[in-house]
């Protein structure tokens, strides 16, 4: 637990509270209704379709901030680097860009950037994008990337490909103990040997922070170790918290992953994962002084132009982060994260009763089961997903919050009586019958 953590910015408020500082925020942004301001190539949502006047909007400043419409093309952090007409709602952007990054990702205040993003896809692509162009302007490499590389391990999400798609530089995928989802540090060193022969000096570490299928956090210092026996190789390290950012920090408060290691510069984070905020909602954080090499120079009339990947997006979205985060406070949400990753616990003793083999990470609310103990039947029916929908190895079972006490006693009772119906697993994998009694 966390009450020994003091959290600076991260307060929890009253609904009224919360409410009230919206409206002041909006009230801050541009009223199109009655402002004389013609210049801006924005208006409020459709009239016909959303309906502006209707009480509904009266219990909801979420709702009236998506029908205000604000754009928070930008970086809100950087005053500088922002539109004026939407400044209210800007402001609790950057307010909750500081909460993450200082109250969740210990860093020291007013050193970090960010914005909030349309997920962990973009913000994974923004930071490669931003350590590309890095390389790119220090070393005077005149856009030739065949010096760059990303290094991930194969567990890692797949926008890493896509960014190496995007933007034109090598990917390099690190293999993982099967059972562990630990980096092969051999394997790793091989890689960066091929590397080297290939050019290769300059690289972007991907570190996962609980992956989505696992829920496996990379230990930075396995890869660091390996990287350090290559003395010329040059290294920014991402950390990719799409998933655990809004998690691990709160079941495992000492976890290293955060801006106190001087070698991490940015993170990514999802906020419609596990805060639950709607769908498109992520979160990036970045060390200041980085984000100027995403700066695109052409947009001339973007007041501060813009530095982002998507440009213009919706501040509805963080609005709904604000209101959740201060809803909560820092000891609900700890709360409520240990309470998932205590109801997932739970669940894993019981099949490791069974001897069935699988995969958790101790913290998490993930279990993956091999594919030897999952029957079709139980798979259609309770929605686990594979690794590989082609060749499937392992199932996952997520314990979110709609996953309560009733949904996993059916799904024990139907996963028990479908393994006793299998004699080749019994077989195979030596289940004992004496546990099946007592459960």
């Amino acid at each position: 637990m966390t009450y020994n953590q003091t959290y600076k910015n991260w307060k929890r408020l009253s609904k009224d509270a919360i409410d009230a500082h919206i409206l002041e925020a909006l009230a801050q942004n541009i009223n199109y209704y009655d402002s004389l301001k013609m210049g801006v190539p924005a208006s409020h949502l459709d009239k016909q379709e959303f309906a502006p006047d209707s009480q509904i909007l009266d219990g909801s400043t979420f709702l009236k901030t998506l029908i205000n419409n604000p754009n928070h093309i930008g970086v809100h952090t950087d005053t500088d680097l922002s539109e004026p007409y939407f400044s209210g709602t800007q402001k609790l952007e950057a307010q909750v860009i500081k909460i993450i990054s200082d109250d969740i990702l210990k860093a020291q205040p007013d050193t970090i950037d960010g914005y909030v993003s349309s997920g962990g896809t973009e913000g994974n692509i923004q930071a490669i994008w931003v350590y590309r162009n890095f390389y790119n302007e220090t070393l005077h490499l005149n856009k030739d990337y065949n010096s760059i590389a990303v290094i991930c391990s194969e567990d890692a999400h797949y926008s890493m490909d896509k960014a190496s798609n995007l933007l034109n530089i090598k990917l390099a995928k690190v293999a993982v103990n099967k059972d562990t989802r630990a980096i092969k540090t051999d394997h790793l060193k091989e890689q960066l040997e091929k590397l080297q022969q290939q050019g290769v000096d300059k690289l972007i570490l991907v570190c996962n922070m609980m992956t989505t299928m696992y829920g496996s956090v990379d230990a930075l210092d396995d890869y660091m170790n390996v990287i350090k026996q290559f003395p010329s190789m040059k290294v920014k390290v991402h950390v990719d918290g799409a998933y655990g950012g809004f998690f691990l920090p709160f079941t495992h408060p000492d976890q290293p992953l955060t801006f106190q290691d001087n070698r991490i510069d940015s993170f990514t984070l999802d906020a419609h994962k596990m805060l639950q905020a709607p769908y498109g909602t992520g979160i990036f954080a970045i060390r200041k002084g980085l984000l100027k090499y995403s700066l695109t120079d052409s947009a001339q009339y973007v007041a501060g132009m813009d530095c982002t990947l998507v440009g213009s997006r919706s501040g509805a979205n963080a609005i709904s982060i604000y209101k959740i985060l201060m809803n909560y406070g820092p000891y609900d949400w700890a709360e409520r994260m240990l309470a998932l990753a205590q109801r997932t616990e739970r669940l894993k003793n019981q099949l490791a009763l069974w001897h069935v083999r699988l995969i958790h990470f101790q913290g998490s609310n993930i279990i993956a089961i091999h594919k030897d103990y999952v029957s079709s039947e139980i798979a259609i029916k309770y929605g686990l997903v594979p690794d590989n929908h082609h060749q499937p190895e392992w199932f996952k079972i997520v314990v979110m919050d709609h996953v309560k006490g009733d949904k996993i006693m059916q799904f024990l009772t139907d996963f028990k009586q479908s393994l006793l119906s299998h004699d080749k697993v019994q077989e195979l994998e030596k289940i004992n019958n004496n546990a099946f009694a007592k459960a």
